[in-house]
């Protein structure tokens, strides 16, 4: 096919070609010994991911918070949990981050609060109460029940009665998170000036948590029920969330946030949607005016197939906005890990496809070393989403383990006892990988090294190679030099049929050639990816 996405005649900016890098802060590292990271260990690690060769580093929630949903039900938009820290200590974090040529984007989370903070507190007192609109209150139904049929994201009823009014309030997670009212004007103001408190200290940008949840239907209808539900799903699917999420009016909520970091020059928004792909580019707004980044989970639920993948890219681009800049995920804090999903051999290969495609990748802490899910027993369990439906599936705790830095029992992740098990494979660590120079973390920085060194891998345009069976090949094209990313995703030998001339292969996934081979047929090992730029 036709290249697409060169970029070689529109504006850049700094995140065009970077790669951003997703914390989980309570799992990367503690300095005071209670288990929890913290924004400290955070800081203290910079050297480790400038090292590793991303460009920003995106932290999840450490607002003061009540952790009902840990960090995810924010008391106050303006500070920081003591578990994790001070604003001092965030400051210090962004100097060194900026000093290291690292960018700082935090998690915004602007769908609810918790019920703790103090704007709920106000909203509850009363019918009366001056921010009682600050939130999403209704009159029961005629029968005493809730005012309609949506569900929580964790589990039952989204709706939760206040005894001393008699109405319910929407909760679209837990009901210690009620959903903020966008439709509001001081509720927007509020939120406006929350991002500007933290762009005044140097932030580079937000990741937007649960955008497509931010405007609910005015009139209030029923979500119809989902025809393709299965019993043993989460009982949030029995819905189809039309009315619930997705609303036209969150766009115009959008290009508020968009213009609000405008203003502080070059900005980075970032929008969590998991919706079908023809919904989730509407996000980049008219005129590319929404978020710079509608976060493309594509290849975190993707079969692991050349075939598929091959399909799920080309129909990628295509319903990309002309101008829009693509983006791709392989890992975060709610899913599967990469190296669990595709396995061990297949990671290695994922790891060169994310950071060969065209776009802005994010990976997830650990995934470079090939963490896994770590089970967790059901007494051990702390994610609200597992306790709420237990044994279906839906825990997340076996993904936000503490990160492994070294082979010790504690993994270098605290003197105390981690809030969550290590387990695991120990020597999958940093100290021993580093040592390794055909380690999975070796690759990853080989890969990155590359990738910020040639304009093909981080600013070219894509251009798919017809192949059959388990390969996936494309080019990257760029005035300074075309390269040519070929992956074999099967465990068996594999033949790219090529009328190219003789090849320089820049790097494998084995990490064991490099250099001029002789034209013809390329032959790749099982779970091999190569990169090859024509001599």
């Amino acid at each position: 096919m036709p290249g697409t996405g060169d970029q070689t005649d529109i504006p850049l900016s700094w995140w065009h070609g970077a790669t951003i890098y997703q914390i989980y802060p309570r799992s990367f590292q503690d300095t005071n010994g209670d288990g929890i990271g913290d924004l400290e260990g955070v800081r203290r690690r910079l050297p480790y991911l400038a090292g590793l060769g991303i460009d920003a580093v995106w932290i999840s929630p450490f607002y003061p918070s009540p952790m009902a949903d840990f960090g995810y039900d924010v008391a106050d938009y303006c500070g920081v949990d003591p578990i994790f820290g001070t604003l001092e200590d965030f400051d210090a974090l962004v100097g060194d981050a900026h000093r290291l040529g690292l960018r700082i984007i935090l998690d915004f989370v602007p769908n609810h609060t918790s019920a703790r903070h103090p704007w709920f507190a106000e909203s509850r007192t009363g019918r009366a109460s001056a921010k009682r609109d600050w939130y999403i209150w209704r009159e029961p139904a005629p029968d005493g029940g809730p005012p309609n049929n949506w569900l929580s994201h964790f589990g039952g009823s989204g709706w939760e009665r206040d005894a001393a009014s008699g109405q319910y309030y929407y909760h679209a997670y837990l009901k210690a998170q009620p959903d903020l009212n966008w439709r509001n004007p001081a509720v927007r103001a509020a939120m406006m000036d929350a991002l500007r408190f933290w762009l005044q200290r140097g932030v580079d940008g937000f990741r937007v948590d649960v955008m497509w949840h931010l405007m609910k239907d005015a009139e209030f209808r029923d979500d119809p029920p989902n025809p393709a539900f299965q019993p043993g799903q989460p009982a949030i699917e029995r819905h189809l969330p039309i009315h619930s999420t997705d609303r036209p009016e969150v766009h115009q909520v959008v290009r508020e946030m968009r213009g609000t970091l405008s203003a502080y020059g070059d900005k980075l928004l970032i929008g969590e949607i998991y919706l079908p792909m023809e919904r989730v580019v509407t996000y980049y707004g008219e005129r590319l005016s929404g978020a710079h980044l509608p976060f493309n989970f594509q290849l975190i639920a993707a079969p692991w197939d050349a075939r598929h993948l091959a399909s799920l890219i080309e129909a990628y681009e295509r319903a990309l906005p002309p101008g829009a800049w693509p983006n791709w995920v392989l890992g975060n804090h709610d899913r599967s890990r990469v190296a669990s999903r595709v396995g061990a051999a297949q990671a290695r290969v994922a790891s060169m496809l994310l950071l060969t495609l065209r776009g802005t990748p994010t990976l997830y802490y650990g995934d470079e070393l090939g963490m896994v899910d770590v089970p967790v027993p059901p007494e051990a369990a702390q994610d609200p989403w597992e306790k709420n439906e237990p044994g279906i599936g839906v825990g997340r705790d076996p993904v936000r383990t503490p990160m492994r830095w070294t082979g010790a029992p504690d993994a270098g992740f605290t003197t105390g006892t981690p809030w969550l098990p290590i387990g695991g494979e120990l020597a999958m660590n940093v100290a021993d990988e580093s040592a390794d120079p055909k380690s999975l973390l070796t690759l990853y920085r080989r890969l990155l090294a590359l990738r910020r060194a040639t304009p093909a891998l981080s600013l070219g345009s894509y251009e798919g190679i017809p192949t059959s069976g388990d390969i996936l090949a494309f080019h990257r094209r760029h005035p300074d030099g075309d390269v040519v990313v070929a992956l074999n995703l099967g465990h068996q030998p594999a033949t790219l049929d090529a009328s190219t001339g003789a090849r320089a292969i820049l790097l494998s996934t084995h990490l064991d050639r490099v250099g001029e081979v002789p034209a013809g047929p390329l032959h790749l090992r099982p779970d091999e990816g190569i990169i090859f730029r024509l001599a």
